[in-house]
């Protein structure tokens, strides 16, 4: 199976020759693939080099001219280091633009903790107005890619992870998917931690929500499920634990509930491994997230399969 990334520069270049408003500006990072786009629209096509906050600028730029600038590189350098030109350029001066972020959490740890952004979202949750994709599939992230670059002049960030789920699903970047029905408590899975929330809950009386939009956060969907399935929500974020808890809270503010936010713990971890002992280490391998939902919701254990 191909990466969320892999389809990040063709189809984007395809949009690039359909729509004379898209431009896409780069500093070096995933400069390869759009050469042939490059060649084809030089006037639109801007690899700024290794300055990231002339990343955000140039984007803002071109946004204030008419343009819908589509960016990209990982996410530590798109969303934290020039944050505050995101803050005031994008934000201050209401220039829209997408944001397409490489390499999430912790997809390459050989990079270090400097190439990983486990609170990207909730850095982007201090600032007004941004639409947040999450796929969890190739399929889902040509999609929203696609909702992004037509959503007007507006703010969107998406955030692309070489971890996937299995199989695809619809997606119409707005609301959550019920992926299965249950009596004793929600349970959201965001993006490529469905598959892992699946396998945890295998044989558990809980509704699973799959979402791969959380910004806005889909509070009518919420709803609806806890009035079915009961007030305990479980999310399961592939970024900082807790992102989205205030969303729940708020969504159900009039009624008695409880939340558990899972994800990416704040501790940081110095022995780099791999994506899967990552996983592991902040509780997000299919056998953790058994044993935290399961004893949250009070539901009977069955041995999970993993």
């Amino acid at each position: 199976m191909d990466t969320m990334r892999d389809r990040f520069a063709p189809v984007v270049s395809q949009l690039l020759d359909e729509n004379p408003r898209l431009a896409v500006v780069l500093a070096e990072i995933g400069k390869d693939g759009f050469r042939e786009a490059m060649r084809r629209h030089s006037d639109r096509v801007l690899n700024v080099g290794i300055r990231e906050q002339l990343l955000i600028g140039a984007a803002a730029g071109l946004a204030l001219t008419g343009l819908r600038p589509v960016v990209h590189t990982f996410a530590s350098f798109l969303v934290e280091r020039p944050f505050e030109q995101v803050k005031l350029d994008l934000g201050h001066q209401g220039a829209g633009a997408v944001l397409v972020s490489a390499a999430a959490s912790f997809d390459w740890p050989a990079g270090g903790f400097t190439h990983m952004a486990p609170g990207d979202v909730a850095l982007l949750d201090t600032l007004d107005g941004w639409t947040v994709h999450v796929p969890g599939h190739p399929d889902e992230a040509e999609t929203l890619l696609r909702h992004a670059v037509a959503a007007g002049d507006d703010k969107v960030y998406v955030r692309l992870s070489v971890q996937a789920n299995q199989q695809g699903r619809m997606t119409d970047g707005a609301h959550f998917v019920t992926v299965r029905t249950g009596r004793r408590g929600v349970v959201a899975a965001v993006g490529p931690v469905l598959d892992a929330v699946l396998a945890a809950t295998e044989g558990l009386d809980v509704t699973v929500l799959y979402a791969t939009t959380v910004r806005p956060f889909d509070a009518a969907g919420l709803r609806r499920a806890t009035a079915m399935a009961g007030t305990d929500v479980v999310l399961v974020e592939p970024y900082l634990a807790g992102t989205s808890a205030t969303a729940v809270s708020t969504a159900l503010s009039d009624v008695p509930h409880r939340v558990l936010g899972l994800g990416v713990s704040r501790r940081e971890l110095r022995r780099y491994g791999t994506i899967e002992e990552h996983q592991a280490a902040h509780g997000l391998d299919a056998r953790s997230l058994r044993e935290r939902i399961g004893g949250f919701v009070g539901t009977d254990r069955v041995p999970v399969r993993v």
